[in-house]
């Protein structure tokens, strides 16, 4: 360990291990907490120097950022943060690193109910919405439609093997929109019932592509046969800017358990649990090209697909370099 890395706060480290070990998730939650705590660095840091300064800033974000580093908004906070530590004396960084936290948190507090309006506009009274897994940037859409006294009801995909889909489907329900819940295998037939189909994003690929939860490409490409747009609800935090230089988005593959338990296993062995030759692929997510997809809406607008690249390099620049990298 360096003697930056030596004085990194607790906080940080804290903050850290939370992110590592799933305490603190979603990428909302995850941005909101990395800025916090580069926020809380620069206020503790004891550096004499700028470049002390900005040596034990680029440490904790390497703390941060080396716990999760393909959850997306990670990095992206980090990225925002240090590139506004601008200054030629400590004080001046360290106001210019706390300001810019600062604004990164109000900006992120407001972020899905600016979305949502957004969103909002696409839908017309009475229309159905098709869902799929579980989206609060989807949702939120949707709740600003019913704010604008709009009448909305839904399609929604269980989205198996996890079901986040009864989440989707519950918190609708609360809100008074009719919900008819759907298998996965259902959703071409029920297609024909809907005016959208609404998603939501892990994250977005410089070119348009959209990462999510497994069985979104399916359901865009059977909606582009049938004529029904496919919308994108993501806040810019989901923007996958490494993509910009030729970074591919690694897709998660999650325990077997959760599509086959142990009893299952067994019975399609036929009583042989340990047998080699069978194998469960358990791939968390997708990607759904951009030719399937109508619009992305964040909280700076709605995109075609195939622009979001424009307001990636507004958002991140080029990304020749990681900020927190000696």
């Amino acid at each position: 360990m360096g003697e930056y890395e030596s004085a990194v706060v607790p906080a940080v480290d804290s903050t850290a291990a939370d992110i590592a070990d799933m305490r603190t998730r979603g990428a909302a939650t995850i941005a909101d907490a990395a800025a916090q705590a580069l926020e809380t660095q620069a206020r503790a840091s004891e550096a004499t120097t700028p470049e002390a300064f900005r040596s034990e800033l680029r440490a904790a974000a390497r703390t941060l950022y080396e716990t999760r580093p393909t959850a997306v908004s990670l990095p992206n906070a980090l990225r925002y943060v240090l590139r506004g530590m601008e200054g030629e004396t400590v004080p001046e960084l360290r106001a210019a690193t706390i300001a810019r936290a600062e604004a990164f948190q109000r900006d992120l507090a407001q972020a899905q109910s600016t979305l949502g309006e957004i969103g909002a506009n696409r839908l017309r009274d009475g229309d159905v919405v098709m869902t799929h897994c579980h989206s609060t940037d989807a949702l939120a859409c949707l709740e600003a439609a019913l704010e604008d006294g709009k009448a909305i009801e839904a399609i929604v995909k269980e989205t198996r093997p996890r079901k986040q889909g009864h989440i989707t489907a519950r918190r609708l329900r609360e809100l008074g929109v009719p919900v008819t819940l759907i298998v996965d295998n259902a959703a071409r037939r029920y297609l024909d019932d809907a005016d959208h189909v609404l998603v939501g994003a892990d994250s977005i690929a410089a070119d348009g592509s959209v990462v999510n939860k497994i069985g979104t490409s399916g359901l865009a490409v059977n909606a582009r046969e049938r004529g029904v747009p496919v919308m994108v609800a993501a806040q810019t935090i989901k923007l996958h800017p490494d993509t910009m230089t030729g970074h591919t988005v690694e897709i998660e593959m999650r325990a077997a358990e959760e599509v086959l338990s142990d009893a299952e296993r067994s019975d399609v062995t036929g009583g042989k649990p340990d047998d080699q030759n069978l194998r469960v692929a358990n791939p968390a997510f997708d990607v759904t090209p951009p030719r399937h997809v109508d619009a992305i809406v964040t909280e700076r607008g709605q995109f075609p697909p195939e622009s979001i690249v424009t307001l990636m390099r507004e958002l991140f620049g080029e990304t020749t370099g990681e900020p927190w990298e000696p």
